[in-house]
């Protein structure tokens, strides 16, 4: 069986300064998660044009004009086009794909689930997060692990893959001492099992190199980029992972191979910068920004840790400065997610094991915490609910439901 690519059209495109490449790019981080695949490669994208106020208009073809699921595409691919320098205002249109548009976008997502299995077991309605820096020290990792915790403990089931492979440190920050699994799958091929740990109404789902058998914490892994990069895309690849609504990646510091692969691997990856108030991290920060967005990521935010703390005779200490956080996000072009204040209880509960939001849920970090998760669940990257239209309703009378296939795809 030949796959069954869409005959896709380059967008019509209107104004001359319109980077087609660019925008292109962006949207193909904007996947349909009821049919697992961005809407550039399915053929949606129709026509592209900057009017004479500016704004860039995107027109998208939907497979069928009363999808619910028409607000997800409209939001990502705002966020995702909108990122991009010189843009400023985004205004999304949508169209209705043609009876032969239609049929041959449902043959792809025929073969995609059947014959062409995706390289990951993240299911397309996972909402991943890559938790970056500029350079190491700012609590990048301490940032993820108590957002992390705090999703799960909101009823998600939260993936949490330690993509700094030389530094890991998860199984520390969230109290893990199990190993992960190995097991091998009907066609052979061993696959690995995340150490999975209950939190309130939900559950952590943790992969990294400290919890594979034989790691030793104080031995150094002395593998050069590609290694790292490649040992990365076998915790991609070759996970198990199940259902998830959130995947946040605690992303080395700096810019390196890690950063660019998984601009390869993961397109649809929003990224949030880390960073303290302090000039110096503020402008490594922006250098992280900058390669997240050269490999047509979308930049959703930033964090500031160890902010400025109140003290209890109503000072304020500002130990590595203010406004590093704010300048930060001004300069290129995002919100300022969350100001996490220095608090000496959360390095005194991550050498514990258990987060701060856990530890201690009344400090002033832990409120910040959970500010900050409010953010992500009702802005940054609200779950992705696949509701029942129409076009599933065709896929599954028509014998092709991607669930199902997929399962015959593994038993196979």
């Amino acid at each position: 069986m030949t796959d069954p690519t869409p005959n896709v059209v380059d967008p019509t495109v209107e104004g001359d300064d319109v980077d087609t490449a660019a925008i292109v790019n962006a949207l193909r981080g904007v996947i349909d998660p009821e049919l697992g695949d961005n809407v550039v490669d399915l053929g949606m994208v129709k026509r592209l044009e900057r009017s004479a106020d500016r704004a860039m208009h995107v027109t998208i073809a939907l497979t069928t004009a009363g999808c619910p699921l028409r607000a997800q595409l409209m939001r990502d691919a705002k966020a995702r086009v909108g990122s991009l320098p010189d843009i400023d205002v985004v205004k999304i249109h949508f169209g209705e794909m043609t009876a032969d548009e239609r049929s041959d976008v449902m043959a792809r997502a025929r073969w995609t689930a059947r014959d062409n299995a995706l390289k990951t077991d993240i299911p397309p309605t996972c909402r991943i997060l890559a938790i970056s820096s500029g350079k190491g020290g700012v609590g990048k990792s301490t940032v993820t692990a108590n957002l992390a915790v705090l999703l799960a403990d909101r009823g998600y089931t939260v993936g949490v893959l330690d993509a700094d492979v030389g530094g890991f440190s998860m199984p520390q920050l969230l109290g893990i001492d199990s190993e992960i699994e190995g097991q091998r799958a009907s066609e052979g091929k061993a696959v690995m099992k995340p150490v999975s740990k209950p939190i309130g109404d939900g559950a952590l789902r943790v992969v990294s190199m400290g919890s594979i058998a034989g790691t030793n914490e104080t031995e150094a892994i002395m593998w050069r980029g590609l290694m790292l990069n490649r040992a990365v895309q076998h915790f991609l690849e070759d996970v198990k992972w199940g259902e998830l609504d959130y995947l946040l990646i605690d992303m080395p510091p700096g810019t390196s191979d890690i950063q660019m692969g998984l601009a390869r691997m993961l397109p649809r990856t929003d990224v949030v910068i880390v960073t303290t108030p302090a000039k110096a991290a503020q402008q490594v920060a922006a250098r992280a920004a900058d390669m997240a967005r050269k490999g047509y990521l979308r930049v959703a935010g930033v964090i500031e840790n160890m902010g400025p703390s109140a003290n209890p005779d109503g000072t304020v200490t500002a130990m590595f400065g203010s406004g590093g956080g704010q300048r930060l996000a001004g300069s290129i072009g995002v919100p300022l997610l969350a100001s996490i204040p220095l608090d000496t209880t959360v390095a005194a509960a991550g050498d514990a094991g258990t987060p701060v939001v856990m530890e201690n849920p009344d400090s002033a970090a832990s409120a910040a915490y959970r500010d900050l998760a409010d953010i992500v669940i009702t802005d940054v990257a609200p779950p992705i609910e696949i509701a029942e239209c129409s076009l599933r309703g065709t896929l599954i009378r028509a014998g092709a439901d991607l669930d199902g296939a997929r399962a015959r795809a593994e038993e196979r």
